[in-house]
């Protein structure tokens, strides 16, 4: 089982480094006179070989874009996998459930009524503060769903599902309330966070994103025996000797987390939780040994795949990389349902 795991995970490394290769080379602006083998030795060297435009477009824009993508893609699809395992559930990931609409709308607060709220904060939070209210979104919404859909440690689906439901319909009027009031540059955000995009991707975001994620995964990765035993129900998993109410704890805490920061920089990308446990679980079942860790590295090549394509299909413009992700889902998402109308 551990040397087919260490192959899947060697396959899937593979895979995302040859397609950060191409997304590397691909966009509006293009790398004429030089070979990819020549552009990679120009940045590395720091010489003369390449032209300053192209040690920009590669350090200052592209390179940035990918590692965010990698991030968040592997942060959201780990997200969607613990979540299914915690509730038992295929349909329980942080979109269809409400915890990105829960931090789209405290990043929606955050950005029109910041400069209201910053007085009565420390200053050393101000820079923060968009993160921190994404977060706390994530965490009150995961926090609200679990109470409303568990009862004596059992999860009604349906009623997790109509949770996330009104909790998106209620984020989606108090969202359109503050795009009503908000002004120009307030609204251009706002747009940025409700559409999706990696286009404002930095070093210094992904140096925050990639500390949270590492943080996260040091609790989460390694659960994937503790998520198998808890399908076969949470009292039998206890008798097993697995801790179920301290990873349940663990997975909300930083499910929200991980989901928080995503949302906050790089607004609402929805599905990426939902279409790669699907494809993974068709394959290897629901053996979370398995679909946990591999759900980490491909989750980053549906994301960097789908930024890659929102950038060149349509060149110069740039396609909402939550449309497409919204486009892809959403399929997978009704054929979930028919799959499982019967047991439902």
């Amino acid at each position: 089982m551990q040397n087919r795991l260490s192959l899947y995970m060697f396959s899937s490394i593979l895979l995302l480094m040859l397609l950060a290769a191409v997304s590397l080379y691909m966009g509006v602006y293009v790398f004429e006179k030089y070979s990819f083998a020549e552009l990679i030795k120009g940045v590395i060297a720091n010489d003369n070989t390449i032209s300053d435009s192209d040690r920009f477009v590669i350090m200052g824009l592209r390179l940035p874009r990918i590692s965010m993508a990698i991030l968040i893609g592997s942060g959201l699809a780990v997200s969607g996998t613990c979540l299914q395992g915690m509730f038992k559930n295929p349909l329980a990931t942080p979109d269809l459930i409400g915890i990105t609409s829960g931090a789209s709308l405290f990043a929606a607060l955050a950005i029109v009524l910041g400069s209201a709220i910053k007085p009565y904060i420390p200053e050393v939070l101000h820079f923060s503060l968009l993160s921190i209210m994404a977060f706390l979104g994530a965490l009150l919404t995961m926090m609200l769903v679990y109470r409303i859909s568990t009862t004596n440690g059992k999860t009604n689906v349906i009623i997790m599902l109509l949770s996330g439901v009104a909790i998106t319909a209620l984020g989606f009027s108090i969202t359109g309330f503050l795009i009503y009031i908000s002004k120009e540059e307030q609204l251009r955000d706002l747009t940025f966070w409700n559409l999706g995009s990696l286009a404002a991707a930095t070093w210094t975001k992904n140096a925050i994103l990639a500390v949270i994620i590492t943080i996260s995964y040091i609790f989460l990765i390694n659960k994937g025996k503790a998520l198998n035993a808890m399908m076969l129900g949470e009292r039998d998993a206890q008798h097993l000797g697995i801790p179920v109410e301290r990873i349940k704890k663990q997975i909300v805490l930083f499910t929200a987390l991980m989901v928080g920061t995503s949302v906050a920089f790089a607004g609402t990308i929805s599905f990426v939780g939902l279409i790669v446990p699907y494809i993974l679980r068709l394959i290897f079942k629901s053996n979370y040994h398995i679909i946990l860790p591999l759900s980490a590295i491909l989750g980053s090549v549906l994301l960097l795949a789908a930024d890659t394509i929102s950038r060149t299909i349509a060149a110069p413009a740039e396609v909402p990389i939550g449309i497409l992700t919204a486009f892809m889902g959403a399929p997978i998402f009704i054929a979930i349902l028919i799959r499982n109308r019967k047991s439902m």
